[in-house]
């Protein structure tokens, strides 16, 4: 059956699942779901909460409280110009949001530009983290730029190259969903209409011209060793993604995390939308762990 909602309709039912959140002075948006131990779910790029928005409800079934908020200049989250977008910005905002939502021990899922972002957060307080779930990302960027770094070189404003919806579409079933009735039209256009938001993308690009900065590889490396980690650590890939392929980033992660092995699904890039209950139930048996 069509999904009859429109990308209004879906951006408005996003909206009253979650609410706001401020923290080191920046507004942002959270959407939670469940009781339990909490589990903070990092978004990467040009995502944001609505990522996980089928991961959380999956989670809370499991006895969990699934929390995922966006970071500054995507999704609900405010755009301020004179922000840090480095890396190491945005892991002290997400430092400043857990310690504003009130969370002393959590566990952690990273997913793409997340990653990096997460590595931050845990490499700043890592007595804090429970467990640590690794989905499709990266330890550092290397090699040649993203899409979204060279358009960052370009332009300042991303409404042009991301004004068609059509577009948009082809592009995300191509990358980031293999299932296509997992994600119909009105929810891939609500992930573009978030990443433009009402600054036609400005904080976004301000992101991607900053990707590469801040990094701390070494710092990185010592959160994700199960070896030496006082936390679990597993890998979930989707082997299916074209942009960050198991040649390209996962067999390089799971080296990193000196893993024997990781958990694969038949899934593109977004693996949260091709395979909600599967995560969820990865991220719940590895949380068990702890």
């Amino acid at each position: 059956m069509a999904d009859e909602r429109t990308v209004d309709d879906v951006l408005a039912e996003h909206l009253a699942a979650g609410e706001s959140l401020t923290a080191d002075g920046v507004g942002s948006f959270v959407r939670a779901d469940g009781d339990g131990p909490p589990v903070v779910l990092m978004h990467g790029l040009p995502a944001s909460s609505f990522l996980y928005r089928k991961v959380v409800g999956e989670l809370a079934a499991h006895g969990l409280r699934a929390i995922a908020f966006d970071l500054p200049g995507l999704g609900f989250a405010d755009r301020p110009v004179a922000f840090d977008y480095s890396v190491k910005g945005l892991g002290a905002f997400a430092s400043a949001a857990v310690d504003a939502l009130g969370l002393d021990r959590f566990h952690l899922v990273v997913h793409d530009f997340g990653g990096p972002v997460g590595f931050e957060l845990a490499a700043l307080a890592p007595a804090r983290i429970q467990s640590l779930t690794i989905l499709n990302t990266i330890l550092e960027p290397t090699g040649p730029p993203f899409p979204g770094e060279l358009l960052a070189r370009l332009i300042d404003r991303a409404s042009g190259p991301m004004a068609s919806p059509a577009v948009w579409r082809q592009m995300m079933y191509r990358v980031g969903v293999a299932d296509r009735s997992a994600c119909p039209p009105p929810e891939l256009d609500a992930y573009r209409r978030l990443a433009l938001g009402p600054d036609d993308g400005r904080g976004y690009l301000a992101i991607m011209r900053r990707l590469r900065e801040g990094h701390d590889a070494a710092r990185y490396r010592a959160v994700i060793d199960a070896r030496a980690t006082a936390y679990p650590v597993q890998v979930v890939w989707g082997g299916l993604d074209p942009m960050l392929s198991l040649r390209r980033a996962g067999w390089r992660l799971l080296e990193a995390t000196h893993l024997p092995s990781m958990h694969l699904l038949p899934a593109k890039h977004f693996l949260q939308e091709d395979h909600a209950p599967q995560v969820a139930a990865l991220i719940a048996r590895h949380a068990a762990l702890a």
